[in-house]
Formats: structure tokens, C-alpha cells, sequence
């Protein structure tokens, strides 16, 4: 949610300075690019050389710098995606309601145009009083959106309301905000990714070569536009970048199966393009099979078909996107699995280009929907193929 992110990080003198330092090293940490803006006073509690190390950005405190040169205010406030003011002390919080402006800092903030958090902080007193609660309110009318401080033990030595929301619950705050402007926010989404492991024998297995960073990246996609994700993904050596998606980790295509059936009747988006073995061992042996005579004959059973099992109990309103891998009469025999399976669309998967197919980095898909509409796409990286598929997923939604 924060990655890539242009943030400006506001400080201005309160004992709560020492926090913002933990913000901004989360804020880092997610893979923001944050410059610290820091009122006069707020130099007093922290050292601008501390958020400078942090940030990899100089900290901006005056107007202009020591070699004559400018802080232009409008373009630090056009730069930025949002603002965050943590901590707003009492002073500040009330030059930002009546619209004084005496520093760098502020003169930032009325210049901008994106959104901007306050996080206050000050002693019991101070923020229950009625002239801090009237700006707060002012701010509040005026498109500011506030952090509400937090209860507990104060500078002061009290116990009350008035301190500085904690770093993680900011970061917590901010990330829930944004999350609700995203196109599916409130949608929950399933995908599947890579390969199933079917065992002969406690070191063997079959399976195929399935790497999951096909339906890694559909999924790290749908969370990246605001779904609430859940993978399951077979045996695999990648990772997503989100934290948010909940990922279950399964190894056969009877756990993949019962995994599916358990979480499927609460999706909006489903997205099933993990390589599931069709053929299963009928017995797994208990012990490694010793070599004896030139061959060795497997007696194989079909796996549950897990697309068409969910095709069967999919509601109206639940999207059911599935692959196909083709070698052969591909668009024909894609298009009978779509029908055949109660899919609102396949992607198609074409062995015949090279570098698509799996275990590489790149792809080339074709999708077709109930009406046997076909839409071909380039060669791409699978991050962009994600993307393609994800926005068909939107034009879906919007119909």
C-alpha cells in the first residue's frame, strides 16, 4: 500500500517528536520515499541529522538554505501524494485550523492539494479543552483527516487522552484509508498458484513445473487494487511483497481441493491458475520403493477437478476465472473447458510461444469469456500479465 509512495512526514515541537522517528522508519520500511519537514522548535526534541539518516533525504526546517537556495513550499506540496503531520502539537494543530503560517512546514501544508493525516499530541488538559476540540473540528470540516490521539500515560506524569497515536497504529490508520479509494476495496479474492505434489513414496513425487509466479502475481495484483486476498499456492520458492494476502500452503490436489471448497463460497473474485496434477498414485507407498527389475508400473487415479467443482455451487454474483495450458487446438479446447466447467472466462496459456508457458518470467495469455470473445495480448512479463488479467477482472465487475 505504501511502496512508492511520495510521503511528507511533518514534525513540529512536542515531546512526541521521538515517535515520529519510529514512523519514519516504518514508513522506509514499506518502501516510502519520505521527506521530513520539521517546524523551528521541533529541532529541540530531535535532531534533524536523525531523520536525515533515516529518510535518505535532507530535512527541511527554513525557507531557504544556508547556500541561498530555495525550500520551494509548492513544489514540496505538489511532489507529495500525502501529507502526514505527527506530531501536531497544540500550537500547530491551531495554526493549521485558522490558517496562520509562519514556517516552511506550514506553508507546505496550505499549499497542498493531497491528502493530509494530523496526528495531535499534548497533555490531558490541553486536548480535552474546548478551543482544541473547535479546531480539530475546523480541521475536521476542512478535509484534514485526523488520528485520533490515543489514551495512556502522558509527559506529564497523568494518565488521560492526548498522546500521539503509536507509529504502527498511524501506518495501520493510513493504509485502511487509502485502501477504501482502491476499485476493489470490500472484495474478497481467492487465487491458486504453482504446482501440487502427488507422492509415490515419502521421496517421491509427481508434479510438474509449475514455479506459481503466474498466480503470485495475479494475486499480489488483486491486493495491490484493494482485495482482501487469500492464496493457496502448492509447493513453491516465491514470495509476495504484500503482507496483506493470506497465503495457505498445501502440497497434494486433495488439500488444494479442500482448501478451495472451504474458502470459495465467501469469494467475489476467484482466480484458479495453479497447475493441479490431473493423476494421482492410487496408493502412496509407506517406504522408499527399492529398485528391483528394469520397470516399475504406477497405478494412477484421477484427482478431484477443483474448477468444476466450484463451477457447480458458483453463485451469480461470484467471478470464476480459470487457466488453461494448451499444446494443441487450444482455443477449442479451452473454450469446451470454460463451458464445461461454469467459468465466467479462461485464460489461455500458449506453449507455442517462446518464453511463455511455466516456470519463466514472461507470459502470453488469451482470454475468452461466455460469449467466446477472444482478447490476445503480447509477450509480457507476468507482473504485466497480471495486470492485464486483473483489469478484465475490473471491466467484469462494472457490468
Amino acid at each position: 500500500m505504501l511502496a512508492g509512495k511520495k510521503i511528507i512526514l511533518g514534525v513540529s515541537g512536542s515531546i512526541a517528536a521521538y515517535k515520529a522517528v519510529f514512523l519514519l522508519r516504518l514508513l522506509t520500511k514499506a518502501g516510502a520515499d519520505v521527506k521530513v519537514l520539521m517546524t523551528p522548535s521541533a529541532k529541540e526534541f530531535v535532531a534533524p541529522l536523525t531523520f536525515s539518516a533515516l529518510s535518505h533525504n535532507p530535512v527541511l526546517i527554513d525557507f531557504s538554505t544556508p547556500d541561498g537556495s530555495w525550500n520551494n513550499h509548492v513544489d514540496l506540496a505538489n511532489w507529495a501524494d500525502f501529507i502526514i503531520l505527527a506530531p501536531a502539537s497544540a500550537n500547530s494543530l491551531g495554526k493549521f485550523a485558522l490558517g496562520l503560517c509562519d514556517n516552511l512546514l506550514l506553508a507546505t501544508f496550505f499549499s497542498a492539494s493531497c491528502p493530509v493525516y494530523i496526528a495531535p499530541a499534548m497533555d490531558r488538559e490541553m486536548y480535552t479543552s474546548a478551543s482544541i476540540k473547535d479546531n480539530i473540528a475546523l480541521l475536521a470540516k476542512q478535509k484534514r483527516i485526523i488520528i485520533p490521539s490515543e489514551e495512556g500515560e502522558l509527559a506529564s506524569g497523568l494518565h488521560g487522552e492526548g498522546r500521539m497515536a503509536e507509529p504502527e497504529n498511524i501506518v495501520t490508520f493510513i493504509t485502511g484509508h487509502l485502501a477504501k479509494s482502491l476499485p476493489l476495496y470490500g472484495k474478497k479474492a481467492l487465487v491458486t498458484a504453482g504446482p501440487t505434489y502427488e507422492a509415490i513414496d515419502p521421496v517421491r513425487f509427481i508434479g510438474n513445473y509449475s514455479s506459481g509466479k503466474m498466480g503470485f502475481a495475479i494475486a499480489e495484483e488483486l491486493a495491490n487494487k484493494g482485495a482482501e486476498v487469500t492464496l493457496i499456492h502448492g509447493p513453491v520458492s516465491i514470495t509476495n511483497t504484500n503482507s496483506s494476502i493470506k497465503k495457505i500452503s498445501i502440497t497434494s490436489a486433495d488439500e488444494m481441493y479442500q482448501s478451495c471448497v472451504k474458502h470459495f463460497p465467501e469469494m467475489d473474485i476467484t482466480v484458479m491458475s495453479a497447475a493441479v496434477a490431473d493423476y494421482k498414485p492410487a496408493k502412496a507407498a509407506k517406504e522408499k520403493i527399492k529398485k528391483s527389475g528394469e520397470n516399475l508400473q504406477l497405478d494412477l487415479i484421477q484427482n478431484p477437478d477443483i474448477v468444476a467443482a466450484l463451477g457447480k455451487v458458483k453463485k451469480a454474483k461470484q467471478l470464476l476465472i480459470g487457466f488453461a495450458l494448451e499444446t494443441h487446438d487450444e482455443l477449442k479446447n479451452a473454450s469446451a473447458k470454460l463451458k464445461k466447467k461454469n467459468l465466467d472466462a479462461i485464460v489461455l496459456n500458449s506453449m507455442r510461444t517462446k518464453g511463455a508457458g511455466p516456470g519463466g518470467d514472461t507470459n502470453k495469455i488469451t482470454i475468452i469469456d461466455r460469449q467466446n470473445k477472444n482478447t490476445t495480448f503480447e509477450l509480457k512479463a507476468k507482473t504485466e500479465v497480471a495486470s492485464d488479467i486483473v483489469t478484465y477482472i475490473l471491466k467484469c465487475l462494472k457490468k
